[in-house]
């Protein structure tokens, strides 16, 4: 079901000790093209209109897949019509091959340390960005609590997790994780990873909106952003 739009998805954001090197590194594998750079942050945009932006954290735990003490929380899904060649240009640039995978994908640590998935897909020139994938111990609901924030239809519910899409929106999917260990915002023990940039018309509207669906308030925020969690822990923020 699509309720009305509370807010909209304007940006994945990445937390990386190295904004100029891993915005690079996508550049190179998928062409996010950089829109704006700063000291702390830098904002790409891919091939298919996505924002993608790159947010300096200098003492990041990486993630260590497979380990679910240091869980990725969230990754990126790319697909290619030529996965040997992607695979190939994917190792030159410093990723770095992680366990699981088969013949049809791929997974990956970004030089930062966040997995991401190369799949194949048939009709796909190069290397396109598919979906952003969020960690949940229980993808259902949790796809739930996305679609009234985001006023986006269910797509896709199965015993894997559950994806949720709208028309010139990132496909958000969430994967069931059975060891699920939430971000403790703003623990650096137990980071984000990524974030999820939601903008509103209005921002006390919003955050009144986001509370009743079951999002929690966190520490932070400025003049243009506020900073919650949702039910399952994961950050994200109301901008405008």
């Amino acid at each position: 079901m699509q309720s009305d739009v509370i807010g909209k998805l304007s940006e994945i954001v990445i937390d990386t000790p190295d904004v100029v090197g891993l915005s690079a590194f996508y550049r190179d594998l998928a062409g996010f093209e950089v829109v704006r750079t700063d000291d702390d942050w830098v904002t790409t945009t891919s091939p298919e209109g996505w924002k993608v932006a790159f947010q300096l954290a200098p003492n990041l735990v990486a993630p260590r897949w497979p380990d679910p003490a240091y869980p990725q929380q969230m990754h990126l899904d790319f697909v290619t019509a030529d996965l040997p060649a992607a695979i190939e240009r994917a190792e030159l640039l410093g990723a770095t091959r992680l366990p699981g995978g088969g013949e049809t994908f791929s997974v990956f640590a970004d030089p930062s340390g966040h997995p991401f998935c190369l799949s194949r897909r048939d009709g796909v020139d190069g290397v396109g960005l598919a979906d952003v994938m969020i960690d949940s111990p229980d993808g259902a609901t949790l796809a739930r609590f996305y679609a009234e924030l985001l006023g986006m239809k269910s797509a896709y519910e199965g015993p894997e997790g559950a994806m949720i899409s709208a028309g010139g929106q990132p496909d958000v999917c969430f994967q069931n994780v059975a060891s699920y260990t939430a971000p403790r915002w703003p623990d650096p023990a137990y980071p984000q990873q990524y974030h999820l940039d939601v903008e509103v018309a209005d921002a006390d509207e919003g955050e009144r909106q986001v509370l009743a669906l079951g999002a929690t308030r966190l520490p932070g925020g400025g003049e243009d952003f506020r900073v919650f969690a949702d039910p399952v822990g994961h950050p994200f923020c109301l901008v405008w």
